[in-house]
């Protein structure tokens, strides 16, 4: 547990389709998170609850290292970067629904105005937009599909598809005969050959065309409510699936997770994610 006084760190809590988050407001760029730091304070009874810790930081305070691929076409670079780790400590390079939730943060704290505008992160830029409807639309920009691979969940091997988003994520394609909300996801599912780096674990299903269902596993937090990225993946894998075997399947997909629906658009090699964010709570100390 840390011992830490969190009194002068300016935190909120938010959550996109109930994949809740932490968010810390550090606009100098002072402040040094540590992964105890993130466990404590994500921790659901100790701290304050979250699958992950967001800062938001201006990208002049972000590693050197991430300049480059953060830097836009007329050189400059955004002016905000999401500091993203897991609830574990971890580092993450990307989040889908807290892009989202960072951008509404960015906005209610009055850190930025436009309704367009564009966000660093360590997967590189993402654009935002801010909808009339209050949703945030995310482009994730490129996709990356890969290598099949097998995945073994609840004592049973899948066909699966690695999808990289920024982020490694393994999609699963379920029949519809499947029972998706009684697949028993208690045990970290095995992907073989085991990912380098880890992965997020996607198990999706057709509802009808343009609609499908998703749970999943995230890298250092566990099953989630949510997962933008993985939301982003299961659809890249789920329509190259579908062309696979002559089919012409629409591009825009209406995805129901456990905590809501989001919409996810194929565009070229480009996929855009809109759905909700909200902000549910600031806090004051700790």
């Amino acid at each position: 547990m840390s011992h830490r006084n969190y009194a002068d760190w300016p935190m909120a809590l938010g959550h996109g389709t109930e994949n809740d988050f932490v968010l810390v407001d550090d606009p100098q760029g002072k402040l040094e998170i540590t992964a105890e730091d993130v466990r404590f304070l994500c921790d659901r009874r100790a701290g304050l609850g979250g699958d992950g810790l967001i800062r938001l930081v201006p990208t002049a305070s972000m590693p050197r290292e991430l300049q480059e691929l953060n830097t836009l076409p007329d050189g400059s670079l955004p002016v905000w970067f999401m500091d993203y780790r897991n609830a574990d400590g971890s580092l993450a390079e990307m989040c889908g629904n807290g892009v989202r939730v960072f951008a509404r943060e960015l906005q209610r704290r009055g850190h930025e105005e436009r309704s367009n505008f564009t966000i660093g992160t360590r997967a590189g830029v993402k654009s935002v937009s801010v909808l009339p409807d209050g949703q945030i639309s995310v482009n994730m920009h490129r996709y990356y599909l890969l290598d099949e691979v097998s995945v073994r969940v609840a004592g049973e091997e899948l066909p699966a598809r690695n999808v990289d988003m920024g982020n490694p994520h393994t999609v699963t394609l379920l029949d519809p005969q499947v029972d998706l909300d009684a697949l028993d996801l208690s045990d970290q599912p095995q992907v073989t050959p085991v990912p380098e780096h880890g992965t997020n674990a996607e198990f999706v299903q057709v509802v009808a065309p343009g609609h499908a269902r998703m749970r999943v596993i995230e890298r250092g937090a566990g099953e989630t409510r949510s997962c933008g990225t993985g939301a982003c993946a299961a659809i890249v894998a789920l329509v190259h699936n579908l062309r696979a075997k002559g089919e012409n399947p629409p591009e825009e997909w209406l995805l129901d997770v456990p905590g809501g629906s989001v919409t996810v658009s194929l565009r070229g090699d480009e996929v855009v994610l809109t759905g909700p964010a909200v902000i549910v709570a600031e806090v004051n100390a700790l």
